[in-house]
């Protein structure tokens, strides 16, 4: 049997935090500055990261009556600018993305803050591919040349979500990403670094949300989910002291949200090329 589990034992305290939310139409604020261990508190005391500081930039991404997201992302910390609390209390959105970010190398830019967006399709990243500069010029060949021209920033995340729409993403997410992860997986242990995968992102579409967790060892990213009826809310970590009221996704696992379906984590689809080493 493949081993797709990704690690269900120890966990590692990952880079980068960030939010997914769909449901009826809500103020951002309600789970991006709100919460007693918002995202803003999380950007500088995050209790399951790697760091407790996230700080290299952050990023919002919403729907609301357009087909395409929109976006508002900056290089300063989440906590020091004064816009996003009022933006998070004016846009309300059935469906929005929030990420602060902690670099794993790249440029602190706009181009490189979370969330990445291209037509009606917007995606966000924690993790790492191995040592990116050992396979980047091979994974950014996964990206046909219809997508590539819309590679503005330098990130590995980037790279791997325009990678993701090239393998068919309107066909088929799921499938589109795991295909993508898994070639990004074998060139990754190809090129002899001990450095793992680590996969643990949101994609919509702008109506359907999957978040996975995944990583090719046995340190997959944390990812926990609350339903509250048809309301879905994926994050890195909870935004409260309620533990109780939130599930941590298995490794290995991924969360689908579409209207009236009851969440329950499922496992990512097997590819032998996914199996932890």
């Amino acid at each position: 049997m493949l081993n797709l589990d990704g690690g269900a034992g120890r966990q590692i305290r990952a880079m980068c935090r960030w939010i997914a939310y769909r449901g009826e139409t809500v103020a951002l604020e309600h789970y991006v500055t709100a919460p007693a261990h918002s995202l803003i508190e999380q950007s500088m005391r995050a209790v399951e990261a790697l760091s407790g500081i996230n700080g290299d930039g952050f990023g919002l991404g919403w729907y609301a009556g357009h087909e395409e997201p929109g976006l508002y992302r900056e290089v300063r910390p989440a906590w020091s600018d004064e816009n996003l609390r009022h933006l998070c209390r004016h846009i309300r959105s059935h469906l929005f993305f929030a990420h602060v970010r902690a670099s794993t190398g790249t440029a602190t830019t706009r181009p490189n803050c979370h969330p990445f967006a291209h037509g009606r399709w917007m995606f966000m990243h924690n993790g790492q591919f191995g040592d990116w500069s050992l396979i980047r010029r091979q994974a950014e060949a996964l990206i046909p040349d219809a997508f590539y021209r819309s590679r503005v920033g330098t990130t590995d995340s980037e790279a791997i979500f325009l990678a993701i729409l090239g393998a068919g993403a309107d066909e088929d997410p799921v499938d589109a990403t795991v295909r993508t992860v898994a070639a990004v997986t074998d060139m990754v242990r190809a090129s002899g670094t001990k450095d793992p995968v680590r996969f643990t992102a949101a994609l919509t579409d702008g109506h359907d949300l999957y978040a996975f967790r995944y990583a090719s060892n046995d340190t997959a990213n944390t990812l926990y989910y609350r339903q509250d009826a048809d309301n879905v809310v994926v994050v890195s970590e909870p935004l409260d002291n309620d533990r109780a009221g939130w599930r941590a996704v298995p490794p290995g696992h991924m969360i689908v949200a579409r209207d009236g379906r009851a969440v329950i984590p499922e496992p990512i689809p097997h590819d032998r090329r996914l199996a932890a080493e």
